[in-house]
This record gives C-alpha cells, sequence and structure tokens, in this order.
C-alpha cells in the first residue's frame, strides 16, 4: 500500500468555460458548445469549475441573445459533482458600478438557486466595505464565499509605496475576519513573479487559517512558473484552464501541472488522459471562435507587460480608442502617462472597472491635455463612489477633478453603496409589461439599456440583429473553402 500520510494533493479549479473563453476568445463561448463536454469536466476530479460571472453575463445578453441565468442551470444538471464558482466584482457585481444592497442581495440568492456554489468575490480597489454585502448574501445562502486580494504592483517586483507584503497580510486579515471561507490571490494581469508569489503564499498560509487559491494570466509567461513556486509555499488551490483555451492572456495550462507534480505529495491526481479528451473536444469547437483570437503577434505571451504593466484587454480598449480618434500612433505616449494617472489617481489595481477608469483618462490626457477632459466616472471615483483607493489621490488632481462636479466638491469617506437608494423596485417597473421573473428583473437592473432590450428579443417583442447569429462549424468550413478556391486562383 502505498504511504499517503506525507501527501496534500494540489486542488485545481477549471477556467475553461469562463475565463479561459474570455480571456482569448472575447467571452464568446456559447453555452450550447460547453454542454457536450459538461459530464466529462464533471467526471474529470477538478475542485470546482469558474462556469459564471465576470463578463459572461454582458456578452450573454448584448452578443449571444442567451438567457445568462440559462448557463449555470444547464451545467448544474450535468455537472452535479462539481461545485460550480462564479467571479462577482462585488458592489458592481457583473457590471460597471456600484448597485443597491437590495439588488446585491436579489443577485446572490438568485445565483445560488441557479446552481452556483462558490461566489469568488473582489473589489477592484481592495476596499473590502464593498464585498460586505455579497458576502454575507452567500453566507446567507449557504455557500461559499471566497474574498479575493487583487495583487498589482508599482515597483517590477513586490514592494514599494504601496503594495507590500504587508499590504497584502493585513487585507487578508480583514478578509478572514469578514468570514471568508477561502481567500483568493486575484492576479489578472499576470505580473506576479515566481520568488514573489513563494513568499506572499508562504506568509499567507502563517497568517490566516482559511485556504488559499493563486490565480494569475498567462499574459507576461511567468504563470506557470509562479504557479510551481506556490505549490511548494502550500498553495490549497491554483486556477487552470485545458490547453485549448490556455496561455495567451488566459491561464496557464493544466496538463503540464498534472505532469510536473505526477508522483509528489503535491500530485492533484488527475488523469492527463481525460484532460486529452477534453482538448481534443475543445480543439473541434475552437474554430468558431478563431476570429476573436489576437493573432497580431507571433509570440504567445507580452513581454511588454512586465514593463507597463498593463493588462491585455485594458490595452485593446485603449488602441481603440485611440484609432477612433485617428491617433494610434500616439499609443507610446499614453503607455507613458498611464502610470502617472495611476500614482494621482492613488494606485488603483488595474481590473474591471479601474482599469476602464484610468485608461480613458490616460488617453484623454494625452489627446487633449492634462485634465483638461475628465469623464464622469474619473469625477465619481475622486468624490469617493468607488470606494477608498490603495493610496491617497493627489489633492490638486482631486480638485481639479470635482471643480465642476455636480455632486459635490468635497469627497466623501463612507461606503459608497450607503450612499444608493434600493433600486429593484424600480427595474420592476422597467420591466412590468415584459416579465415578473426575478431573473428578468435583476438583468434589467444591472443592464437598464442593454438588458431591456436582451428581454425584449427573449419575449419576441423584437428581433435581435443578424451578427447575433451563432457562428457555425459549418460557417467556418464554409470560410475556409472560399479561402483555399481564392489562393488556388
Amino acid at each position: 500500500m502505498t504511504d499517503t500520510s506525507n501527501k496534500n494533493p494540489l486542488k485545481i479549479t477549471d477556467l475553461t468555460l469562463r475565463d479561459g473563453h474570455q480571456s482569448n476568445y472575447a467571452t464568446r463561448m456559447r453555452t450550447e458548445d460547453m454542454l457536450p463536454i459538461a459530464e466529462e469536466m464533471n467526471k474529470a476530479g477538478f475542485y470546482s469549475m469558474e462556469v459564471w460571472g465576470g463578463a459572461t453575463f454582458d456578452v450573454a445578453c448584448r452578443f449571444l441573445n442567451e438567457d445568462p441565468w440559462d448557463r449555470p442551470r444547464a451545467l448544474k444538471k450535468l455537472m452535479p459533482d462539481t461545485p460550480l464558482q462564479m467571479l462577482l466584482r462585488g458592489q458592481n457585481l457583473v457590471g460597471y458600478r456600484n448597485y443597491a444592497d437590495d439588488v446585491v442581495n436579489a443577485f446572490v440568492k438568485h445565483a445560488a438557486e441557479c446552481g452556483i456554489d462558490i461566489f469568488r468575490i473582489f473589489d477592484a480597489l481592495n476596499d473590502e466595505r464593498n464585498l460586505e454585502t455579497s458576502c454575507q448574501a452567500v453566507k446567507k445562502a449557504g455557500k461559499h464565499a471566497q474574498l479575493s486580494l487583487c495583487y498589482s504592483l508599482t515597483e517590477p517586483k513586490m514592494g514599494g509605496p504601496v503594495f507590500t507584503l504587508d499590504y497584502y497580510l493585513e487585507k487578508a486579515r480583514i478578509l478572514e475576519n469578514m468570514g471568508a471561507d477561502s481567500i483568493c490571490i486575484k492576479d489578472m494581469a499576470g505580473l506576479i513573479a515566481p520568488d514573489d508569489a513563494y513568499t506572499l503564499v508562504s506568509a499567507l498560509k502563517k497568517t490566516v487559517k482559511v485556504p488559499i487559491q493563486l490565480h494569475t494570466h498567462y499574459t507576461s509567461g511567468m504563470g506557470s512558473m509562479s504557479m510551481y513556486k506556490a505549490v511548494e509555499a502550500g498553495v490549497d488551490m491554483i486556477d487552470t484552464c485545458v490547453a485549448p483555451f490556455a496561455l495567451r492572456t488566459s491561464h496557464p495550462a493544466v496538463e503540464p501541472i498534472i505532469a510536473a507534480l505526477r508522483g509528489t505529495p503535491r500530485d492533484p491526481g488527475l488523469e492527463l488522459a481525460k484532460m486529452l479528451k477534453i482538448g481534443d473536444y475543445l480543439e473541434s469547437i475552437a474554430p468558431k471562435y478563431r476570429d476573436f483570437l489576437n493573432t497580431t503577434r507571433i509570440s504567445v505571451i507580452d513581454t511588454n507587460v512586465l514593463v507597463h504593466q498593463t493588462p491585455g484587454g485594458m490595452i485593446s480598449n485603449l488602441v481603440s480608442q485611440l484609432r477612433q480618434s485617428n491617433a494610434v500612433d500616439r499609443l507610446d505616449d499614453v503607455y507613458a502617462e498611464l502610470p502617472r494617472v495611476r500614482k494621482e489617481l492613488g494606485y488603483p489595481p488595474l481590473v474591471t472597472p479601474t482599469s476602464q477608469i484610468v485608461g480613458v483618462q490616460a488617453v484623454q490626457n494625452v489627446l487633449a491635455g492634462r485634465y483638461k477632459l475628465v469623464s464622469t466616472q474619473v469625477m465619481d471615483y475622486c468624490y469617493g463612489l468607488y470606494g477608498k483607493p490603495p493610496a491617497q489621490i493627489d489633492p490638486e488632481v482631486q480638485k481639479m477633478v470635482l471643480k465642476f462636479y455636480k455632486k459635490g466638491k468635497e469627497p466623501v469617506t463612507g461606503r459608497p453603496a450607503d450612499m444608493l437608494e434600493p433600486e429593484l423596485d424600480a427595474a420592476r417597473e422597467l420591466v412590468k409589461d415584459i416579465s415578473d421573473d426575478i431573473g428578468d428583473v435583476l438583468i434589467a437592473a444591472i443592464y437598464p439599456i442593454t438588458g431591456l432590450r436582451f428581454l425584449k428579443w427573449k419575449y419576441g417583442l423584437e428581433s435581435p440583429p443578424p451578427e447575433v447569429k451563432a457562428r457555425t462549424l459549418e460557417d467556418v468550413q464554409r470560410e475556409d473553402e472560399l479561402i483555399a478556391k481564392a489562393k488556388a486562383g
């Protein structure tokens, strides 16, 4: 009999059906392409599967003409043995602003009823006050509340004026005291270096009692190395994707991790053959989504991120803004302006929605002059409506931004959601002639424009545009045939 007394199997969360396709394929994977492989993935032995949240909710309504609530319900039926997980943006839920507590409570309750077991909750500013309501709602629903530390840097490595080891340890203590069932190190830009991963995980294991999970992206090329060092440091869970949806701006692939840990005390016990079978299926449907894959570079990693520390999704938004202004040649100027704006705004971690806030302002500063044009979001941010940044906002910039702000010139310091009136009844009123289903009401509450348009599609009151139609493998094959004929002359 094999001695298992020293074994501490690593637990692996699979992100293929959420962050994998969100990162590499613009979140366009349809539920119909998930269902055929769901039962196989249920048997694979994953600790959990992240299948929902983040951008999936918005994209389902806006681009896929799918009811976002149907996906977890359908997957739960086919994956009853594996906990289903979602990414929740704290008080932002799956939107881009803070929502009132009644909306947050109703959303979490309904998500739990639809099959979500683990809620990974984060706040873009690491302001724990923005996690309170959603954490309490998850606990009330009897589900697992995983609270997150958004990993960010001001220097090439952990340290500097803000994001020190002590900063993360103190935040972790707060999250544990709030009732976190586990804590996730959420490295959204793939910035965590292997030695920093080892240092941070080791220290967290000594500081808090709840399990620690590491989430990192492959953007910089360090992902697998950092995962391995975290495993050596005793991390409890890690995030990976099956190979066809891994790497690039996605996540480390699970297959090499399985091979590297085979026969060690941290062997996760997953079968490589099962992963290869899942991978073969994903390869078969991936051509549908190939147009969303970034093929502008030969390299599958972006070493620039080690210098400018800008997440891949944020870069594409910056380029899009500059292209609209016929100023793509100013991208290097924007890269130079980004760290300056970020410092002036109190070093927010660059994740939704703060990445957009900082990025848009950097572009406007380059094109129009510094703070000559200021978005409403930047005004709201400087007023305190997003929460407390990791560092102080530059007082001169704050004064300049709030000079003509309608809500006031003196920033507020309380919990942002305390300033919001209940919103659920207004959403019910908005859709009263369409539906009284709580899922539909929540769609309208979070996306009053695009969500309401989707509900009209759903109930046949309007027809969706042609571009919302699903792209089939037959479409891809026809295109390939046309391309082949054209090349043949």
